[in-house]
């Protein structure tokens, strides 16, 4: 998966937990109390690394592996890889034990270890926790929220996706929240999914990206956009995406891919995209 560089200088890495979201775990609702204000960073198999902003993302958020307490060679390399790079000119703390703190060992340098009973949740632990971040600066509540926001629009529409997401950018409501940007709303984040729906306004920003765009020549008069008049579509359109619809270079629709972006190109017959909103 493609993820945004960490924010600021400093990260914070933790163990992941069988409860998903991580943070509504019992584990992860102590670390939270001090680790909240940084960069943090979870290690977990089979994805390697989770930063915070994407534990709630499909699929990270629904998986169930059992966890045995032992690493592979594999499981290890995988996150360690992974660990290295996202880690690479950062200063970092890990909470961690067993074959985490196996694959920060092997793989980070110089990194400082709050767990030294094997209990990453031991007063002990939380203690050298807290004393450790003390040092570092906290960070800005407003940059982190752009940085969750944007980190999710990478997740999910590659290395532009950033940009569907404005500075001006604000959100409304609780569970499904309503993205909004100079009062207009450009997407819903999905509780369920931890990603974007988009409006008919949202589609205009990935349209000038050029990101999920599917082309078709007639006026579309019902809900569902079928493959015969798809001209051209982006090929890394897969189904279950966000796609925008454009004809004559102005966007008609949006809504959520049935087929593959080549497919969509292919097929002689069936639907290639369940409409959301469209121009009337």
């Amino acid at each position: 998966m493609k993820l945004l560089n960490p924010l600021g200088d400093f990260i914070v890495i933790l163990p992941c937990s069988m409860r998903k979201p991580y943070s509504t775990s019992k584990s992860h609702q102590i670390f939270r109390k001090y680790s909240k204000h940084y960069q943090e960073l979870i290690i977990t198999s089979p994805f390697g690394i989770c930063p915070r902003e994407l534990e709630s993302t499909f699929p990270i958020q629904s998986y169930d592996v059992p966890i045995t307490g032992s690493w592979s060679f594999e499981e290890k390399k995988i996150a360690g890889e992974l660990l290295k790079d996202y880690c690479m000119d950062k200063t970092f703390v890990a909470n961690v034990s067993g074959g985490y703190e196996e694959v920060c060992r092997e793989y980070l340098d110089d990194c400082i270890y709050t767990c030294k009973d094997g209990k990453p949740t031991s007063f002990e632990s939380i203690n050298n926790l807290k004393e450790e971040l003390k040092k570092f600066p906290r960070l800005n509540k407003r940059d982190r929220l752009l940085h969750e926001l944007r980190s999710i629009a990478i997740y999910q529409f590659g290395e532009c996706g950033d940009r569907f997401i404005p500075d001006d950018v604000s959100i409304k409501g609780r569970y499904h929240k309503k993205i909004l940007s100079n009062k207009e709303q450009i997407g819903l984040l999905n509780a369920d999914t931890g990603l974007y729906s988009l409006t008919l306004k949202g589609g205009e920003i990935l349209k000038d990206q050029s990101i999920k765009v599917v082309e078709i020549n007639f006026d579309l008069t019902t809900n569902s956009l079928f493959s015969p008049g798809v001209e051209k579509a982006d090929d890394s359109i897969i189904p279950k995406d966000e796609v925008v619809i454009i004809r004559n270079d102005e966007v008609v629709a949006v809504g959520r891919a049935v087929l593959s972006g080549k497919e969509m190109v292919e097929a002689s017959k069936g639907i290639a995209v369940k409409l959301r909103q469209r121009v009337k």
